[in-house]
């Protein structure tokens, strides 16, 4: 089993190394390979009218199918029971606002009053965001969130969201770059202390996605609308071979087919799942309930206007750089609309295929590892907790 787990991913990590061989033939790598964090800042081609229209009508047919699921066949599901809640914001969504002010502050201010303090802010900020969001589940499940109930499962997200952006930041050196960080050098750390930094932040990507996710699952009518839709069996081995080509052919054309760098890893995992019959969100898509791919993917973009909206008060004004993290991107083709977000406009849309390869890549992991993958939080329902409370007391 981990054998047919393996070779797939190893393929889509040598994939681009065969290409750019033949791409650039006297270094045999694209410009900028392997410097971490990537650095290279290519010339890509300025605004094209023609691309921007065929992916502004693309983004549009999202919008409406996620906006308006029942003019492509979705009859929704049955509303979930949820409970009253008696309990009150857990001490953790406290402390997580607490983060959240004060580091948002500091990475916005660029105050050193707090000395090198100021560097680091960017990665307790998301943890304090990610109990913040923790705490608002406990209380609309009367009980019940990640850190509650799963807290194990949450902090192995962490891990593997650390290795999987590392392996997605691989894929960045092959498109040139599309998005790179430019005050990376710029903090007085030695490249160690730069390194453990970044990989350090890298450890939020994952947790806060599932957050959402699982504050989006306690709205009923929300987890409905997605269910008893129209059935989409996908083949494995047609989506390992699909997501391979893209890989190729991203490497080969780096402008081009510069979005598939968000599907081509992504097809290829969900083929991996699907051939060994792994759960993932496409099993369920298959039988017709799209609710927790969308909510996924969902999760993702919403919480990318967060990411941007947080990277980029914290370096306008540029001085004094602070922020070792902040990004900025180097698309072609349709970097234009710029709302307090180095992102622009479309790119946002890039959030939705990313969201459900982080949970692939957690569903692989747990398979490969042997842990646990399920996110899902049960409300705790007035009778349940009449018969759980006893044994909390007890227990502690």
């Amino acid at each position: 089993m981990k054998w047919k787990l393996l070779w797939p991913v190893l393929v889509t990590l040598i994939i681009p190394l065969i290409v750019a061989w033949f791409v650039y033939p006297e270094t045999h790598l694209p410009p900028g390979f392997g410097e971490f964090p990537p650095q290279f800042e290519g010339e890509a081609p300025g605004f094209s009218l023609p691309y921007f229209l065929v992916m502004l009508v693309s983004v549009i047919g999202m919008s409406i199918f996620l906006l308006f699921p029942k003019l492509f066949g979705f009859k929704g599901g049955t509303l979930k029971p949820m409970p009253v809640s008696t309990k009150s914001l857990p001490w953790w969504f406290w402390a997580g606002a607490a983060s959240v002010g004060f580091f948002w502050w500091l990475m916005w201010t660029r105050d050193t009053i707090f000395g090198d303090l100021v560097y680091w802010a960017f990665t307790p900020l998301w943890w304090g965001f990610i109990f913040v969001l923790d705490g608002i589940i406990y209380k609309r499940n009367n009980g019940a969130s990640l850190f509650a109930t799963k807290p194990k499962t949450l902090f192995l997200s962490g891990l593997v969201s650390v290795v999987g952006w590392v392996y997605f930041e691989y894929y960045d050196y092959f498109v040139l770059s599309n998005w790179y960080y430019p005050n990376a050098y710029q903090i007085p750390w030695s490249k160690m202390t730069l390194t453990m930094e970044f990989l350090l932040t890298y450890s939020m990507i994952t947790p806060v996605f599932f957050q959402w996710y699982n504050l989006f699952n306690t709205f009923p009518k929300f987890v409905a609308r997605y269910q008893n839709g129209p059935k989409m069996p996908l083949n494995g081995n047609t989506l390992i071979w699909v997501g391979s080509l893209l890989i190729g052919f991203t490497v080969a054309f780096p402008y081009p087919f510069f979005w598939a760098v968000w599907m081509g890893p992504f097809i290829v995992m969900t083929g991996v799942l699907l051939k060994l019959d792994i759960w993932n969100p496409f099993t369920d898509i298959a039988k017709g309930n799209w609710n927790a791919g969308i909510l996924i993917a969902l999760a993702s973009m919403t919480n990318g206007v967060f990411w941007e909206f947080w990277n980029y008060g914290s370096s306008h004004p540029v001085d004094p750089v602070t922020n070792p993290n902040y990004w900025v991107y180097n698309v072609p083709y349709v970097n234009v609309i710029h709302i307090f977000s180095e992102m622009p406009l479309l790119g946002y849309f890039g959030y939705l295929p990313f969201g459900v390869l982080v949970w692939q890549v957690f569903i692989w992991s747990g398979k490969f590892f042997n842990f646990n993958t399920s996110i899902d939080i049960e409300p705790v329902m007035p009778q349940q907790e009449e018969t759980q409370e006893p044994v909390t007391a007890t227990s502690s």
